[in-house]
């Protein structure tokens, strides 16, 4: 006897059914299906979020440097810290 063979899987059901009732089972079997349903639409909702940020990350390299880039500040307006005396 190694492993579960058929008939222990439906003895095991029978149980199930006479312990928790047709009715319990049934709303557990909804509960289910509309937990997997609204996590299907919910992966769905996150692929139709991303696909407006690959179309923008599909620029050329040259339009997303420019885009990110900050302007450079003239060397006459950067601040340098003095160095310590005495130390």
């Amino acid at each position: 006897m190694s492993g579960i063979s058929l008939p222990h899987i439906l003895l095991l059901l029978v149980i199930v059914v006479l312990v928790f009732g047709t009715s319990k089972l049934k709303n557990l079997g909804k509960d289910l299906g509309g937990a997997i349903k609204g996590f299907k639409e919910s992966m769905k909702g996150e692929d139709d979020a991303a696909a407006p940020q690959a179309q923008q990350s599909q620029q050329p390299p040259a339009q997303l440097t420019q885009q990110q880039t900050p302007p450079a500040q003239p060397a006459a307006q950067q601040q340098h810290s003095e160095p310590r005396q005495g130390q």
